[in-house]
């Protein structure tokens, strides 16, 4: 399905039936790594779509700011899915977050996965030579997001190839990369630490046991700020949960929904 959200056409998929579940994916990804999970959360009406840039969505006038990923976001829920439970994943964790801030009332509870809230030294120089890459020789970029992705996962029974294989396939051309890795980088300067004591629905923040990339201390920075937070762990996982542990990972994601529910 697509939908006309400001200047570009959204890709996204519906999946199962009750209250509407909107998923964000991260960077390098599209709608389709939801698939699993939106088949495991049949009880929920689930939501995917591509993010500016990735997967079926176009890139349309990129800026490189989680203001206008978020802004996407909160299009999609008032023309779609209407005021919802979401769960972003890395990236995607990151735009729930800001959306949570500025648009309370269309967010009833978030879960964040593999998310931080600041970008440091190391990642901002990791996400400017993958934009160097992007820009100035693409054919560089396949073999990095292959080394990458492997430092992302930690089950040895992953088809590898496979998933990188969709990853470039989310990616196309490379402008959504860009664009989303810029977004990210303005989290160096302006990170979203201190807008966090301001959402008030229940967060979620769920980490993989062996995640280098937002490691258990990005969990507990975000987590010292929120009002209504939770940490789950999701063990013998990487960075990818979703591909190291999905049935873990699932689980993980019904439980805080389940949760929610209480509240």
């Amino acid at each position: 399905m697509k939908i006309q959200l400001g200047d570009i056409e959204t890709a996204y998929t519906i999946h199962g039936d009750g209250p509407p579940l909107v998923l964000i994916h991260g960077l390098a990804e599209s709608k389709e790594s939801w698939r699993g999970i939106q088949h495991k959360l049949k009880n929920f009406r689930t939501y995917a779509y591509d993010l500016r840039g990735h997967g079926e969505t176009p890139i349309g006038s990129g800026e490189g700011t989680l203001e206008q990923l978020g802004g996407d976001l909160i299009a999609f829920l008032e023309k779609i899915s209407g005021p919802a439970r979401c769960v972003g994943y890395s990236l995607g964790g990151a735009l729930l977050l800001w959306a949570a801030v500025k648009y309370p009332k269309l967010i009833s509870a978030a879960v964040v996965v593999g998310t931080s809230t600041v970008v440091g030294k190391k990642a901002l120089e990791f996400f400017n030579e993958r934009i160097r890459m992007i820009r100035e020789d693409f054919s560089a970029f396949p073999p990095a997001l292959l080394k990458d992705t492997a430092l992302q996962i930690v089950n040895s029974g992953v088809d590898l190839e496979a998933v990188v294989a969709s990853r470039l396939e989310a990616v196309g051309n490379g402008d959504g990369y860009v664009n989303a890795a810029q977004a990210m980088m303005c989290l160096h300067g302006n990170p979203l630490t201190p807008l966090l004591s301001k959402i008030k629905c229940p967060v979620s923040v769920i980490g993989g046991e062996n995640d280098i990339f937002c490691p258990r201390k990005a969990a507990d920075i975000m987590l010292s700020q929120l009002n209504n937070g939770t940490f789950q762990e999701v063990a013998k996982a990487g960075h990818l949960m979703s591909v190291d542990q999905p049935e873990t990972y699932a689980n993980a994601i019904r439980f805080a929904l389940q949760r929610k529910n209480r509240w």
